[in-house]
């Protein structure tokens, strides 16, 4: 199917295979720990909110809690997380990254920075100011709809 700027379906598939490659790339680029995708996303979900329940992690991973439990278990046993009571709720445990896993999620989010920023010197300058305008727009309305939600 031709992907002319004349249907939007089109258009918005090769954008989409665009984010992913993109996503992909910079993703594999992120080697510090040797994490799984699922410790990295924990890792940086921790990062970005603080420390979490377990139930509430899991449920925003999309896991069962048994798995969220386990793979908890296996980072804590790594050093990158570790588990507290809610202050509460004492029968509730909030998992929260260690000093040893906010270095580990640093070191990740320097080597991603890194690789996109290699993707965009290959650009052409026109194509640098698309990207650098673009991405923080889209990143703009992403958290809009979240905030509505």
């Amino acid at each position: 199917m031709d992907s002319g700027e004349g249907d939007p379906a089109a258009s918005a598939e090769d954008l989409m295979s665009a984010v992913e490659q993109m996503v992909r790339y910079v993703r594999r680029s992120a080697t510090t720990g040797g994490l799984s995708t699922a410790a990295s996303a924990l890792l940086s979900r921790l990062g970005r909110e603080g420390p979490c329940r377990l139930t509430d992690l899991a449920r925003s991973e999309g896991v069962s809690q048994p798995n969220m439990t386990q793979l908890v278990t296996r980072m804590e046993r790594d050093g990158l997380v570790r588990r507290t009571s809610d202050p509460s709720d004492g029968r509730g445990v909030l998992v929260d990254a260690t000093t040893a896993g906010s270095e580990v999620l640093r070191q990740r989010r320097t080597e991603r920075a890194q690789a996109l920023q290699e993707l965009v010197e290959d650009l052409t300058e026109p194509e640098r100011r698309a990207v650098r305008i673009a991405l923080p727009a889209l990143a703009r309305v992403i958290e809009d709809r979240q905030a509505r939600s």
